[in-house]
């Protein structure tokens, strides 16, 4: 049977539209120096991408309150905005797919595990909500990836079956979120290699970034 055509784009932030992994790993290194902790940079970086404050922090301090976490994560995102504001840029491409997805009369949703502090920073800087028709979080009350929820809940919002989204995504939890959604995703290599997102069979495309991708395609 031939797969659905694409009727929506559904994109996650952090390292996808936003380049902005290496501002989230500077306030992370900052906020384990100012705690006075040691930092397995490449360990923690692997193990977390895509995930939420709460579930990194519970991992890690499963022993603390959830308030003492949600003071950690707060502290943590206040490092990352301070230097978001001014130092936030776009992954290469992301603008222009945007547009295309608008020219092309596409319904775009963000789906993405960012707390809206972070969201609305990188919103206020590139004009991406006046450019998406909604935007999923962890915050609305779904959990995060890789469980479905948030892009099975854009699906909803958007009118449009989940076989027929597409979804771009930069973490290999991401694309397991697409997967259990039932959706085919680009895979973008912005945060881990491309050996990461080998086994994932809901794959159409791996890329370094969004630069040229045909919009008529898959």
């Amino acid at each position: 049977m031939p797969a659905a055509p694409i009727e929506a784009w559904l994109f996650d932030l952090d390292g996808t539209l936003i380049d902005s992994m290496p501002l989230h790993h500077a306030a992370w290194r900052r906020w384990f120096a100012s705690a006075g902790l040691t930092f397995d940079e490449h360990g923690f970086f692997a193990a977390t991408a895509g995930r939420t404050n709460a579930e990194i922090l519970a991992d890690l301090f499963p022993q603390r309150s959830q308030a003492e976490r949600q003071a950690m994560a707060d502290i943590k995102e206040a490092f990352y905005r301070d230097d978001a504001r001014q130092n936030l840029g776009l992954i290469p491409g992301a603008a222009e797919l945007l547009r295309a997805g608008q020219q092309r009369g596409l319904p775009m949703a963000v789906c993405t595990a960012a707390p809206d502090g972070n969201i609305s920073v990188a919103y206020e800087r590139f004009g991406i909500g006046a450019q998406v028709a909604t935007t999923v979080s962890p915050e609305q009350g779904f959990r995060g990836k890789p469980h479905a929820d948030l892009f099975l809940e854009a699906a909803r919002r958007l009118g449009v079956a989940p076989e027929a989204c597409l979804v771009f995504e930069d973490a290999p939890l991401g694309i397991e979120a697409a997967r259990r959604a039932g959706m085919r995703a680009v895979a973008l290599t912005t945060t881990a290699p491309a050996e990461a997102f080998a086994p994932f069979d809901n794959l159409v495309a791996t890329r370094a970034d969004l630069r040229g991708f045909d919009p008529t395609s898959p």
